[in-house]
Formats: C-alpha cells, sequence, structure tokens
C-alpha cells in the first residue's frame, strides 16, 4: 500500500457485480468451497482476468485496516521439514509470524495453526494458502481467524 491509496465506505448495493463476485470468490477460498481459483471463478460466473485485477483492491469493511492478522489452519501429513516448508512460503511472502502451533500427530495428520500480521507482505492472502496448498504432504489450508 502506498501514500496515495485513499478507502472509501461504500453500501455494496451500488458496487458493481464484479466487485461482488469477487468476493464471493475470495469467501468460496478462505471457506474451503471451492479449492482453487479456477474453481472459484467458474462457479461464480467471473472471468480470472477480472479475479486478479480486483481482488487486492475490494475488500470487506473489517479487512481494511492496517496490520490485519490472518491464522491458518493447516493439516499435514507427518513427514519431516514439512513445517519449514510452510515456514518457508510464508517467509519469502514477508508475512510477520505471530504463532505457530503444531499439535501431535495422529493417525499420521497433524493440524498446524499459525497466525501472521499482514500488512508488509507481498501479494494476498489467498496467494499463501495456494502456495502452501501446493506443498507435498499438505492435506488442507484454511483460514482459520481474520482481524
Amino acid at each position: 500500500m502506498d501514500e496515495t491509496t485513499e478507502y472509501y465506505l461504500v453500501d455494496k448495493k451500488v458496487l458493481p457485480e464484479v466487485f461482488l463476485k469477487v468476493m464471493e470468490v475470495k469467501q468460496r477460498i478462505n471457506t474451503g468451497e471451492s479449492v482453487s481459483v479456477n474453481e472459484a471463478v467458474r462457479k461464480t460466473g467471473l472471468s480470472r482476468s477480472a479475479y486478479y485485477k480486483y481482488k487486492d483492491s475490494v475488500l470487506p469493511f473489517y479487512e481494511a485496516t492496517n496490520g490485519k492478522k490472518v491464522t491458518f489452519l493447516i493439516k499435514v501429513e507427518n513427514f519431516q521439514g514439512i513445517l519449514s516448508s510452510i515456514l518457508n512460503v510464508i517467509s519469502q511472502s514477508r508475512a510477520n509470524i505471530l504463532t505457530i502451533n503444531q499439535n501431535i500427530p495422529v493417525n499420521g495428520l497433524a493440524d498446524i495453526s499459525i497466525s501472521l500480521e499482514t500488512v508488509s507482505m507481498y501479494g494476498s492472502v489467498e496467494d499463501i494458502m495456494a502456495d502452501v496448498k501446493r506443498i507435498a504432504g499438505v492435506r488442507s489450508c484454511t483460514v482459520l481467524s481474520r482481524e
């Protein structure tokens, strides 16, 4: 975000449909209803190019503040080095890691929760999720909470 960025509070009833569809795509991805951007835009009836054009500019009111925090819940197979791979993805995005909690594996699967501060992050939360999901052994990655 640069110094010239300005935000406006606008009733969603007056927004063009493309912005509402961008928000719907984000919602589908964050809730796990869609496993990829491709699937979410297809189900929403929005083009990928429109999604990528507006995804960083259209935010719900509660996300538009600086210093926002996001907590991921990641289900992983019990592979050596998998947490390191996940942390590497987050490090490359320049997000600030606030907490990490990994549960003991049960039946070969473990839950990891990672809380991030995203104020100086490159890319989006959805980008991190997509990159984490591509790591071998990651079964799922969802947003548990946003502040």
